[in-house]
């Protein structure tokens, strides 16, 4: 039997995302992603939303 996942925080996929968005932050603090606002802002948005996605489906059970 498998165990209950009581929030999404405990889903290996939002947690995997999690890291990905650290991740994500720490590299386009850098270099020429630092200086493209535009770009860093929609990959940082774009990495936010996966975690995002997962909460608000285990919302919807």
């Amino acid at each position: 039997m498998m165990a209950r996942i009581e929030k999404f925080e405990d889903i290996e996929a939002w947690q995997k995302a999690r890291e990905l968005t650290r991740e994500i932050y720490r590299l386009t603090n850098q270099g020429a992603f630092a200086k493209d606002f535009g770009l860093r802002d929609q990959i940082r948005r774009a990495s936010v939303s996966i975690m995002s996605n997962i909460a608000e489906g285990f919302e919807r059970n």
